[in-house]
């Protein structure tokens, strides 16, 4: 007869049988005995239909998926808060901007938008930036992401988007991906989309980290006072740590080195208690400056120059919880447009308007049900009521019988439940016509509505050259992987009206003739160019928020790696010490334990690497490949490389040669803060 597990937790066959902690049940309360065995006809018999713990566990094991996002699937989300810091009642009743100091919790998810749920974090992508504020008000969501614009001007053309984005569909491929044929089929076809790809197109496409990226609200929205005053505005959020980016070859070798990069980077500055902080920015735009533009407010594919309309920073975004649980509140978190509080206002931008209805929609598609707001991650922290009843997986239970109003149980002393209010949310009559006759059903685009290439010009001539030339290769590249001729010209005709220069630069590299330029529907401006609009330009000299790879052997100086160490960290950087061998390894002055192994830890993770090597540890790393990658990708990606004289001996091996990235440890930290772009010319073929 079989035994149950004896004293040392073993079972029949030395199956291992854990107890003692808090009672294991089924998910009805039932305490379970065994959960290493179904029960059987005998030892080698057949499963028992009776078995009730195995079928609940399989049973829901078979049902733990959900549909994941059809966009944003790729997802890393936390908790904080927000803290207004400059009060608006002139310009907005919502409460939560009313009085500076005031705290509003909040959960924020960042994301890319065509890759799949289980694919990696750093392809070439606009990423999404949404925000969920719990006010007291009720939640207002500020769904966006980390470029102004968006491709299309109105949201009937988003399912063809996607389509075009996406996997091919007899194919399945590429993932995550926009270097094919239906994406640049799609958008050479749709001049709107110029400026959005051309953001995607420049480094804005492959940042650093989500701690280092841009957010914005994307569409023209509304701020309404207590009088029932409003304006128009745009929302902004600035990173405290500064926009940075990758370049090219690094987030191509990310992928393979850390599909969980942007992840991972967001859980552990956390957790190691450096909270990513943003500065939150109203964009606000008289009447008289709209009307003066030369392009709509409503056009999400423009942006408004902040040197026409400032940004103000009226609050600020501290993330300084992880989520408890992934599945609970990354995947289950429901964003909708629709969440607005009395305060904050729509505009008519059809994309806008569009996505107020597709929001809603499609939380009952992924989540399985009307009732996906009480959903802890998507419930209000304020108190909510309505006569809204039943369906699938109600949790509440509303209690007495008004479930419709109006009504009159009051009278027969009942609760009559919740009454509208006249402080509730009401949309605003003013600053929505802008010429328009609101008596005329059209199928039709308002002509401001129709200069496709002013603002991509002035956006490309923004950029410093080295960001010109990322956007020209980005562009090769991509072209590059359109195997239909027709589609690449008309590309390459689309670009004329943005730059003659930059329509040559990747003529070139695609070796193909230069066709005549599309025809425009409005002749391109030449709009004043825009520093707020290039990373480099704005590039931080600082170390706060990056990572520092320090490379160490057996015999390294240990006081140098102490003192290395202590010089990044008082510039608020952070150390992660690689070695050959994780373990305690001898050095020179005690013992050290790396933080990751050699091959394990290339240098791509870092943002700057430094090197503490003896001469003879040195002749053994050059034989390395890990070692040789590590140094050579460092500098082919434009990091700062600090090196003692014992480690010079490897980058004479790599061909590396001296500049002003390159340098002994002693001035490695003022270096480490920046990238060397001028370096690249000498290293890669640009457009």
């Amino acid at each position: 007869m079989a035994k149950h597990a004896d004293k040392s937790g073993k079972g029949n066959a030395g199956e291992l049988h854990q107890t003692g902690g808090a009672p294991l049940t089924t998910n009805h309360g039932v305490p379970i005995s065994d959960n290493q065995n179904s029960l059987k006809a005998g030892a080698l018999g057949p499963a028992l239909l009776e078995d009730f713990v195995l079928r609940e566990k399989i049973f829901h094991f078979d049902h733990e998926r959900i549909p994941e996002r059809i966009v944003h699937a790729r997802g890393s989300a936390a908790h904080g808060f927000f803290e207004c810091t400059d009060a608006i009642p002139n310009l907005s009743q919502a409460s939560l901007f009313s009085e500076a100091g005031k705290r509003t919790p909040l959960f924020a998810r960042f994301s890319t938008v065509a890759g799949g749920a289980g694919s990696v974090d750093t392809p070439r992508d606009v990423r999404g930036f949404a925000v969920k504020f719990y006010t007291d008000e009720g939640n207002w969501d500020l769904v966006g992401n980390n470029i102004p614009v968006f491709f299309i001007q109105d949201a009937i053309k988003f399912p063809d988007l996607i389509h075009s984005v996406k996997m091919e569909a007899d194919r399945g491929f590429p993932q995550a991906a926009s270097a094919h044929d239906t994406f640049w089929d799609f958008i050479s076809l749709m001049p709107e989309t110029m400026h959005t790809m051309i953001w995607a197109m420049s480094d804005r496409g492959i940042p650093r980290s989500y701690r280092m990226m841009q957010g914005f609200g994307v569409h023209t929205f509304r701020l309404v006072n207590a009088k029932g005053e409003a304006t128009f505005v745009k929302f902004h959020w600035k990173p405290k740590l500064g926009v940075q980016s990758l370049v090219w070859d690094e987030s191509a070798k990310l992928q393979g080195a850390d599909n969980d990069f942007h992840r991972r980077d967001l859980w552990e500055a956390i957790e190691a208690g450096a909270f990513p902080e943003w500065g939150f920015g109203i964009q606000v735009i008289s009447e008289k400056l709209a009307a003066e533009l030369p392009y709509s407010v409503l056009d999400a594919t423009k942006i408004v120059p902040e040197e026409l309309a400032p940004v103000r920073i009226i609050g600020r975004m501290v993330l300084d919880r992880n989520p408890d649980n992934h599945f609970a509140e990354n995947e289950q978190a429901a964003f909708l447009p629709t969440n607005i509080v009395p305060g904050i206002d729509f505009t008519n931008d059809p994309l806008l308007q569009g996505r107020l209805f597709s929001y809603l929609d499609t939380q009952k598609s992924r989540l399985g049900t009307a009732n996906f707001h009480q959903i802890p991650i998507n419930a209000p922290k304020c108190p909510f009521a309505n006569m809204q009843r039943d369906g699938m997986m109600q949790t509440m239970v509303p209690k007495g019988r008004a479930n419709y109003e109006p009504n009159t149980l009051d009278q027969g002393c009942e609760d009559p439940g919740p009454r509208a209010s006249n402080d509730g949310f009401r949309t605003t009559e003013t600053n929505t016509a802008l010429g328009n006759d609101p008596g005329e059903k059209l199928r039709v685009r308002d002509e401001t509505f129709g200069d496709h290439f002013s603002q991509p010009r002035m956006f490309y001539r923004s950029q410093t050259e080295n960001e010109q030339a990322h956007i020209a290769s980005a562009l090769v590249f991509e072209l590059s992987k359109v195997s239909l001729e027709h589609i690449r010209n008309r590309a390459l005709s689309q670009l004329r009206n943005i730059d003659e220069d930059l329509a040559a630069r990747v003529a070139d590299g695609l070796a193909a003739k230069l066709p005549p330029a599309a025809p425009a529907f409005h002749e391109p401006l030449n709009l004043d160019t825009s520093d707020a609009l290039s990373i480099q330009k704005n590039w931080p000299s600082t170390l706060e928020g990056r990572v520092v790879g320090i490379l160490f052997a057996e015999g390294s100086d240990k006081a140098e790696i102490d003192q290395l160490k202590a010089d990044v960290e008082a510039d608020g950087g952070r150390v992660f010490l690689v070695a050959p061998k994780v373990g305690a390894t001898k050095v020179t002055g005690g013992t050290l334990t790396a933080d990751g192994q050699l091959a394990g830890s290339p240098s791509m993770l870092f943002d700057a690497v430094a090197m503490v090597l003896m001469p003879d540890q040195v002749e053994k790393l050059i034989k390395d490949s890990a070692a040789r990658d590590w140094v050579t990708n460092a500098y082919v990606h434009l990091k700062a490389i600090g090196h003692c004289k014992g480690s010079m001996a490897l980058l004479d091996d790599c061909c590396i040669a001296p500049d002003d990235g390159v340098i002994p440890n002693e001035k490695f930290v003022k270096a480490a803060a920046n990238r060397f772009w001028t370096r690249e010319p000498s290293i890669r073929d640009l457009a």
